[in-house]
Order: C-alpha cells, then structure tokens, then sequence
C-alpha cells in the first residue's frame, strides 16, 4: 500500500493525516481562531534592541513581541567574521521599519521567530529575494539530475525578461524535493508565478505601515497540495466538496500532476476513521506508547526539550538479555521516528536507549533510528550512543506540536503531571488551622475541601483531627465542596 493524504475540512478546523502503508505517520491541526503564521511576512516596528543578546524584538501585530537574533538580520553572503564582529545595534534601532518573515510559530511563553531572509514557496521552487543562490535540495542524491535541474533555473533566469513591475524581482532559488524529474515547461511556470508574487508583494509593502502583514502563507489544506503531495502519494480524499473544488482550481493553477488523485470522499463513515487516524491523535496525546514486543516508551515533553525513555517491560526474549535489549531497542528506534512526526516534536530530544554493550548493536539501533527520520519532513540531527546510552538528536521545530495544539496545562496540576495526595493536603489543612489559631480568636473552624480530602479527613485521619481539636481547645468541622480541585482547601473561621 502506498501513500495517502486525509483532508477532514471543517469551518472551525482544518486536520490533515499522512498514511504510509495503512498507518497514520503525521497529523497537522490548524484552527480558524488561532492559524499557524510561519511563511506570513510582515512589515514590522523594532521595539527593543538587545545587544547582549544580539537580538531585537520587533512588534508585527501578536499578542507578543517577536524575536530576531542578529544573524537573521545580516546578509546571507556574509562572511563569519562580520557575523561574528557585527554587534545588534549597528543593524537594527529601536523604532525602525523592518521587513520580516516567520520562521517559528510563538511556542509556550516565547514569541514568534523572524528574520529578513525571505523565502516564498511554489511547487517547485523555493524563490529567494535577497539572495543569487541556485540551490538543490539535499534529498535529491542523484548528481546528474541535480546538474540538470541547476541548468534549467541558470537557464530560465537568463532568458526571463521581467516587466517593469517585476525588474526588482531579481532572486535566487531552491530546487524543492518535489522538483526530481521535473520538466522546463513546469519549472518555468514556477519561475513566472513567484516573480509575478514577489512583484506584487513589493506593490504591498510600499503602501503599508507597520505593523501589517504584507503575505499570508496558504491555510493548512492548500500547504498540503502544494507541500506533501509528492509522486509517491497514490491519492488524496478530501471530505469537504466546496474544499474539494478548490482543491481542484489550486491544483490546476499550481501543481495539474496531483489533479488525477485529488478525490471528493462523501461516505458516512468519517475520512479520518478509515486509518484509525483518530485512535492515533489520543495515543499521541498519551506518555506512554506500547511496542508489540512488550516493551513501551514514556516521551515526556517539556519546554527546553523532549526526552523518551525506553523499557523492557514485559519483554523478556528467548535467548539472553542482551538479545532482549537489542531487539527491544531496535523496535523502540522504529517507533520513536514515527512517533517524533506524529506528535511534530522538535528542538532538542534526548533518547534514553537501555544500555547495550555490543558496539555494534549499538550501530545497528541507530542506523534504524536514522532510517526512520530519513522519511522525515522535517530537518533532523543524530549523534552517536553515549556511555551512557544516550542519544542526542535535534528536530526543526517551526510549529506547536500535536499536544500543544490541542490541549491546555492542567489547572490541576498545573502542568507537573501529578496532584499532591489526600493525606498531603490534610497536613496543610492542619498547620493552616494552627496558623490561624495563632493569629486570631475564633470559636470554632470550617474546612472546606474536596470530597476525597474531607473522607481522609474523617476517615483516616480522624485521630488526628481528635488530637487537634484538644489542642487548640476549638471545634473543627468539614465540608465537601464537589467544585473544589484536589489540591483546593478553605479554612474558614466561625
């Protein structure tokens, strides 16, 4: 079975799955209130220059100030000795007019990230105004198809003949990896479309004010088209007709070749359904995933970084432990790149492999992680095993990942992923009462409190509470409040 793209449209909500061999390997999430704005360029105000960290934040319309570092601001040409020696505000002051595009969506508490570096995608081409550059994508490895696709751009730079409007448009290029086996007449095409864009784009910017956004990139289902529809994609079945037929009008202006696989799917049963696609965003939401083996994996996201700790569990082989441990490992790698793209993590990831003392399974297990990530969209970074097993490995992160997405920290918890006990609670509750006591001159005392704290309280603790009241001499009563959180307790004086 070969590869397939799910586009479940809704108003509020647009989700797109890739299934390869029958099982989902990426989901994307995008809501109408609350779009991604990586590729938008907008004309921004620099609010705040920083020069001990050679950064700036610049105001382009959120809710926070993005973030530009330096070398985001200098031209791409130039050496690593004037990167190094140029200091932030020699570049960039406050209040001045910048022209920038993002980079990474705001994460967490962090703004979004930008630079002056822009680049605007077709199909084909990835076209760069401020840069000469005629690039091919790494994953293109054949020599003489990348020397043959350098030449058609080299080729079609010099013939164009720009209008007034588009003498300006002088740029470079980047051969996507979508361009392998691509003809003349389609890269011309490209060349033509983001000329004519960047033309106009130019047109926008000097009318605009800052801030304002000058370009917004294409919504969650045209970025699929233009994006991931590669020729290995066998079909793409959208469940929405009117996004169906502008999926149509999209693909015969930019990409005609996915035209035949583009799909209208009206069956009763949802599109997402049909791959467990659903199944699979709740186990991605989860700590815990399960190997077939009966080993599991615990991925535990935080700010600064990623970790996933690898287990045995039920798994015990047939043979020794080391076996147990290599083939447990082995499957963990496999699992772990499609689990790095279902969830979108990124930044840095640190893997907690079991120990392996054969240097060579320890090879093994990270050629298999890296043929895994080799399918990955995103742009990935291996180490080698440490001592200590540990691999250390970085992913682009431009966008929140699944989790992110959809859901919000616990108010419970408040995102520590644990609530204190009943018991813990009631001994706040205790020394809260002698507090009290030593500060005012009450008759009596009630304890409002969840309802699993009031039962320790009457229950288990009950001694206690006897103990108490004999100390301070005052009557203590409690009452179950079914709003309370576990963790939320009033001492009230009566």
């Amino acid at each position: 079975m070969g590869e397939e793209i799910l586009i479940n449209f809704t108003p509020m909500e647009t989700r797109v799955a890739v299934i390869e061999n029958g099982m989902p390997q990426e989901i994307y999430v995008e809501r109408a209130k609350r779009r991604g704005i990586v590729g938008n360029i907008y004309k921004g105000k620099v609010v705040r220059v920083l020069p001990g960290m050679q950064a700036a934040f610049v105001e382009i319309g959120l809710e926070r100030a993005a973030f530009i570092h330096v070398e985001d601001v200098l031209s791409q040409q130039a050496s690593s000795e004037e990167k190094n020696g140029t200091s932030i505000s020699q570049v960039l002051r406050e209040g001045q007019a910048l022209l920038v595009q993002v980079t990474k969506d705001p994460i967490g508490t962090k703004g979004a990230r930008l630079t002056t570096h822009l680049s605007i995608p077709s199909r084909y081409l990835v076209y760069m105004p401020g840069s000469e550059h005629i690039g091919v994508s790494q994953r293109i490895e054949d020599s003489e198809e990348r020397d043959r696709l350098r030449g058609i751009v080299s080729k079609l730079i010099e013939e164009e003949q720009p209008s007034e409007d588009e003498k300006r448009s002088v740029g470079g290029f980047i051969l996507r990896t979508v361009s392998e086996g691509a003809s003349e007449i389609e890269l011309r095409a490209d060349v033509q479309f983001l000329r004519r864009l960047w033309a106009a784009i130019q047109r926008k910017i000097s009318g605009a004010k800052a801030p304002s956004l000058i370009y917004d990139d294409l919504p969650l289902n045209m970025r699929a088209l233009r994006d991931m529809a590669h020729s290995g994609v066998e079909r793409i079945r959208i469940d929405s007709r009117e996004t169906f037929q502008k999926a149509k009008e999209f693909s015969a202006a930019l990409v005609p070749e996915i035209d035949d696989k583009l799909e209208y799917y009206p069956g009763e049963r949802p599109v997402f359904d049909l791959f467990n696609v659903e199944d699979e965003i709740q186990k991605a939401l989860g700590r815990k995933v399960e190997l077939k083996s009966g080993g599991y994996l615990i991925f535990d996201q935080t700010e600064a970084m990623t970790t996933v700790d690898v287990n045995t569990g039920a798994f015990v082989g047939h043979r020794n432990l080391e076996e147990t441990i290599f083939k447990t490992n082995l499957e963990a790698a496999t699992a772990i790149g499609r689990q790095l793209r279902l969830r979108n993590l990124g930044g840095i990831i640190i893997i907690d492999f079991i120990d392996m003392e054969d240097a060579d399974h320890q090879r093994q297990v990270l050629r298999t992680l890296e043929r895994m990530l080799e399918k990955d969209h995103a742009k990935c970074k291996v180490t080698g095993v440490s001592d200590l097993g540990l691999v250390e490995m970085t992913r682009k992160r431009t966008r929140e990942s699944l989790e992110q997405v959809l859901c919000e920290t616990c108010e419970q918890c408040q995102g520590r992923g644990s609530i204190k006990t009943p018991e813990t609670v009631c001994y706040e509750i205790f020394r809260e009462i002698l507090r009290q006591h030593r500060a005012y001159d009450t008759e009596a005392y009630l304890v409002l409190a969840a309802a699993t704290v009031v039962d320790y309280l009457l229950e288990d603790a009950s001694d206690h509470v006897a103990e108490l009241e004999s100390f301070i001499g005052k009557t203590i009563r409690f009452q179950a409040e079914p709003v309370y959180a576990p963790e939320h307790y009033d001492v009230v004086l009566r």
